[in-house]
């Protein structure tokens, strides 16, 4: 088995191609790839992608070659290719203020060889572009795409900075979006203000599923939420657990809180549910 290079486009998609000339490629160059319709230039991400680690898609589909590493006339092309984005951009805007709806244009990216323009952008709801399509094609004479992103895509694409200080997770080495759910804060105690655990994308942030997996199996030594005890002869209830400090939190109608560690609670008695009426 071949192993195969990993490339990510400007697009933003990723690809993998066989290096099947044994170009002395490096991570982080740019190359000139083939694509479905032309060359395009992409960025090396990793040297090595087994079938395994790759896309079930892209394990499919056709294989396209590398055509070569980028040269000096590649990377000229490739900055004036920035100014032509600029001007399409502002035609698009231009445009679409003679339609009735209403769209925020994120990114422009023209394919490396100019036989294909895409144009992202966040719009509320869904909208039918397609006269609107047609006229920018007739306007740009080359094949256009639009794609309709998220708030997560926009930050990804955007870029800027985190909470933590560092650049978002999306715009920096985070390759695909997993998905976060509120169950997530709930195990990491994180669950109390939502717009303290969000990101500027407006979604939960994409950290609290790298820490899910610790959080989950620090929790097997725990009480569940809702185990009901006897302490100094009353019952109490389990109702949080701190796995960070290993203290588990007690509640009473008489006894308000009581903070434990998990020496002391092992020595407390867990009353089962038939013997016991309602903590």
């Amino acid at each position: 088995m071949q192993d195969y290079i990993e490339v990510e486009f400007r697009t933003g998609r990723l690809g993998y191609y066989k290096n099947s000339n044994e170009l002395s490629i490096q991570p982080e160059e740019l190359i000139i790839v083939e694509v479905e319709r032309g060359d395009d230039v992409a960025q090396v991400v990793h040297l090595s992608v087994s079938d395994e680690d790759m896309d079930i898609e892209a394990q499919g589909a056709k294989t396209y070659s590398i055509r070569r590493i980028a040269n000096e006339d590649d990377l000229s092309k490739l900055k004036n290719i920035g100014f032509e984005e600029e001007k399409a951009s502002n035609t698009f805007q231009s445009i679409l203020e003679r339609y009735p709806f209403d769209m925020k244009l994120i990114e422009t990216v023209y394919q490396y060889d100019g036989n294909k323009l895409t144009f992202f952008f966040t719009a509320e709801g869904r909208i039918d572009f397609r006269t609107f399509v047609r006229e920018l094609a007739t306007v740009f004479k080359t094949r256009i795409e639009l794609h309709q992103t998220t708030g997560r895509d926009e930050a990804k694409r955007l870029g800027g900075f985190g909470m933590c200080g560092n650049q978002y997770c999306c715009g920096s080495f985070l390759k695909k979006f997993n998905q976060v759910t509120i169950k997530m804060a709930k195990d990491q105690n994180l669950a109390g203000n939502l717009s303290k655990i969000s990101g500027p994308c407006g979604r939960l942030l994409c950290c609290l599923n790298f820490e899910e997996d610790f959080y989950v199996e620090e929790a097997k030594d725990f009480p569940i939420v809702g185990t009901c005890v006897i302490y100094k002869e009353k019952r109490m209830l389990v109702y949080r657990i701190d796995v960070i400090s290993k203290h588990i939190y007690l509640s009473g109608e008489e006894s308000g809180i009581v903070e434990l560690d998990l020496e002391q609670f092992s020595k407390l008695e867990i009353v089962s549910i038939p013997d016991i009426e309602p903590c």
